[in-house]
């Protein structure tokens, strides 16, 4: 058991130092772990083999785990066990064998600019957080973050006269992204409240604190979008994904280059970005049904 949390703890280390993974990914990795030691009871996770790990992903698929789970936890336990091969501590992978369920293409919910729209304009101006959520969403759609990237900005890395802002991405890789001026025209508004604040010391540099002086959680950032959109009527799957998800849509509708979306974007490898261009086809699909006049007529 103890050398069990010796590997643990300097797989942990690897995936922060070497792997540079943010720590919301490494607390999924070994959770994932530690969902696996549960089903090996008292056998040591060094100790499974292809059989052991194949029941465990039975037991995941009988309890209706979607297939996307699935392969997330198998690279996990690929990463894991690749390190304990790596490291000496075993001779060959109990992973080698084990096959990444095939996934189809997921296309997320992307919303209209009038829906954009009618969500920030359901922002009750008048709150003590009114202007503050106007800057953020204003900011979140502009520029595409993630809620990550979000919540984490910093002032200091704020170019307002250039109209650019320095985002901390996925494994804390940095990229220059530009910032509309609507944006930084609701951002300047939002610095007259939050010099009222009372801030917290180590919380003077992130652009969105809450009342308290502190940053931002994702989790506030979802309320708030989730119950905006309620107000708005949009009977959509929301997220604040779904910005970052319509940015990149509205962008390639508009005639721009995908290697710029995925520069805008941060994504490593443009096929995470291409996922775009399937939802690209299902607009121009939908506008042919919606505007050829022979269509309209039958």
């Amino acid at each position: 058991m103890a050398e069990s949390k010796q590997w643990l703890q300097k797989y942990t280390n690897y995936l922060r130092l070497e792997k540079s993974l943010s720590d919301n990914t490494v607390t999924a990795y070994l959770a994932d772990l530690h969902k696996l030691a549960d089903y090996a009871g008292d056998k040591s996770l060094a100790d499974l083999d292809y059989h052991d790990i194949e029941g465990f992903l039975c037991d995941l698929r009988d309890v209706g785990i979607s297939a996307r789970s699935q392969a997330r936890i198998i690279s996990g336990l690929k990463s894991f066990y690749g390190f304990l091969v790596v490291d000496g501590y075993l001779p060959a992978s109990p992973m080698t064998l084990i096959e990444t369920p095939r996934l189809g293409r997921h296309l997320p919910e992307v919303l209209s600019v009038g829906e954009i729209d009618a969500i920030i304009g359901c922002i009750d101006r008048s709150s003590p957080e009114g202007q503050r959520n106007r800057a953020m969403l204003e900011t979140l759609y502009s520029c595409g973050l993630r809620v990550s990237e979000l919540v984490s900005l910093k002032l200091s890395r704020c170019y307002f006269d250039d109209e650019y802002i320095l985002v901390e991405g996925k494994g804390s890789k940095q990229r220059l992204v530009p910032i509309a001026s609507s944006a930084v025209h609701e951002i300047k508004l939002w610095l007259y409240d939050r010099n009222k604040l009372n801030i917290k010391r180590g919380q003077e540099d992130f652009v969105f604190l809450n009342r308290r002086g502190t940053a931002l959680t994702r989790s506030m950032v979802f309320k708030l979008i989730k119950q905006l959109s309620e107000e708005a009527g949009i009977q959509k799957n929301i997220s604040p994904h779904t910005f970052r998800h319509s940015f990149a849509t509205h962008l390639l509708e508009g005639g721009a280059n995908l290697r710029v979306i995925q520069q805008m974007l941060g994504h490593e490898s443009i096929q995470t970005t291409e996922i775009y261009t399937h939802i690209d086809k299902h607009f121009l699909k939908q506008q042919i049904l919606d505007y050829l006049p022979r269509n309209r007529r039958h």
